[in-house]
């Protein structure tokens, strides 16, 4: 059996961060550790954001 990934959103309290927690891409939580990150010379990377929408189970399976 293989494991799972898991990214930085693993110890998150919202439920829909933690949807997202072994996604196969190393998703940080808004804050300084991921703006560090995006700082950091050899990365240069944009920050992207998302506001999320998640519906609870029953919303959607109708």
């Amino acid at each position: 059996m293989s494991e799972k990934h898991i990214n930085h959103l693993v110890n998150e309290k919202s439920p829909y961060l933690l949807q997202h927690a072994h996604n196969p891409i190393d998703w940080y939580p808004w804050g300084e550790e991921a703006f560090a990150k995006a700082k950091e010379e050899e990365e240069d990377k944009p920050i992207f954001f998302s506001c999320g929408y998640s519906t609870c189970h029953w919303c959607h399976v109708r």
